[in-house]
């Protein structure tokens, strides 16, 4: 599965990303509302990356590699999964997420590519309704979402703070 966009390939993440996975995740700054301890070894990347992949054949997706065209760079990830277990109320249900190097910060990357997704949810997943959520400090990813057409719906407690829950319907799309 490939998506395509003016300036990114969304792409399957493969064990070759693990070096710009682990960047981004040793990364305090892009780790800073994700609630979970930044990377402190490759091989913590290289089992992420087999989780995703685990997803890919389990569920029929997962978050997938975002590759910047012009330097043919891996910057980040962005995709929807599956969620498995319940979050919010909320399970098997389709969830879009992303995270990107502090360096392709600002420059609509993560609003590019979350159109990609979403129209690959709506459009070829069938979805009726698409699920996200950030961490209620994280000002540029909650921007990010409505930007998408995001509606925040409600708020759950996460153990790293209070989350903001947004819900996007296909007719509102």
């Amino acid at each position: 599965m490939i998506l395509e966009t003016e300036r990114l390939i969304l792409r399957k993440l493969e064990e070759a990303d693990a070096e710009r996975i682990f960047l981004m995740d040793s990364d305090p700054e892009v780790m800073k509302y994700i609630g979970v301890p930044v990377s402190t070894d490759i091989e913590e990347s290289k089992h992420l990356i087999r989780m995703i992949q685990k997803q890919y054949d389990e569920n029929g997706v997962g978050r997938l590699a975002v590759i910047e065209k012009e330097s043919e760079l891996l910057i980040g990830w962005s995709g929807l999964k599956l969620l498995t277990q319940e979050t919010n109320g909320h399970q098997n249900v389709l969830e879009l997420g992303y995270r990107f190097l502090s360096e392709s910060w600002g420059k609509g990357y993560a609003v590019e590519a979350g159109i990609a997704s979403l129209e690959y949810g709506f459009n070829e997943l069938n979805a009726d309704t698409i699920y996200a959520y950030a961490h209620s400090e994280h000002d540029v990813s909650n921007h990010i979402l409505r930007k998408l057409g995001f509606e925040k719906t409600s708020e759950f407690e996460e153990p790293d703070g209070i989350c903001f829950w947004y819900e996007l319907k296909k007719e509102k799309k």
